[in-house]
């Protein structure tokens, strides 16, 4: 029988919006409530080299501590303003660049949608699971995960851990759907004139084309996933998958 839709997250008997907004950032929010996931112990988001000091405080306020960058070292550049001694950042880049299977899903869909998740978990599982394993053994306190836009590498991530806290395909679905509408706004700053397409219709597009939606493909990633063999197969170890779990549930 399907779950139950949960109700919001709550704090001291209020609802919150996992929402969160950081000055810099467009594309940041709390994975709190979503499954069994405790609010506060993972957030998703996009680069935050772009926050502003007053951003780096609201995170430092909500919890931060750890952020795991999962980009190339190519793409890493200088943060816009200082952040905080006390936010470690592990860098565990998961985009395999090089690889066979990099210039084949850079022809399908530029790795920019979840149309390649599923191959990314079968060929390429250590790499995900090395990103699990930051959040996992990561110093006390929150853990932010992001790659640039925070859709879709972090994208995939989010799902393993989501999936792992007991969230439903649903609930992963429409987290992962909000990012479009809150990076739309960026897109069409960093392409001026140009008429950018709407990334969802876009993407829309490109999956009905392979015969399939958004929605689907997730959910097909969901029960693909093989909890908790993929972890422990792809490197976690079983002392990891008690630490997981405490981070994520509390």
């Amino acid at each position: 029988m399907p779950r139950a839709a949960r109700p919001p997250h709550m704090t001291n008997g209020v609802a919150c919006d996992r929402n969160l907004a950081w000055d810099g950032c467009v594309n940041v929010r709390d994975l709190g409530g979503l499954g069994d996931m405790t609010p506060g112990a993972v957030i998703r988001m996009d680069e935050p080299t772009t926050l502003t000091e007053a951003g780096w405080a609201a995170a430092w306020e909500h919890g931060v501590r750890t952020i795991v960058d999962l980009r190339d070292p190519c793409e890493r550049t200088s943060d816009r303003a200082h952040r905080p001694d006390g936010i470690a950042t592990v860098p565990v880049p998961v985009e395999p660049v090089g690889t066979p299977f990099h210039d084949r899903w850079q022809r399908i869909d530029g790795l920019a949608s979840p149309l390649h998740y599923t191959a990314m978990l079968d060929e390429h599982p250590h790499a995900v699971v090395a990103a699990v394993r930051a959040v996992a053994t990561a110093a006390p306190g929150g853990v932010a995960i992001h790659c640039a836009a925070g859709k879709d590498r972090t994208g995939l991530v989010t799902l393993v851990l989501l999936a792992f806290a007991g969230a439903t395909a649903d609930e992963i679905c429409a987290d992962y759907l909000l990012s479009y509408g809150r990076l739309q706004p960026r897109f069409d700053a960093e392409n001026p004139g140009e008429g950018v397409r709407d990334q969802l219709t876009a993407v829309t597009g490109l999956l009905a084309d392979h015969g399939t939606t958004i929605e689907e493909s997730i959910a097909a990633t969901v029960a693909h996933l093989r909890m908790p063999d993929f972890l422990l197969e792809g490197g976690l170890p079983k002392s990891g998958l008690a630490a997981l779990r405490r981070r994520l549930t509390g």
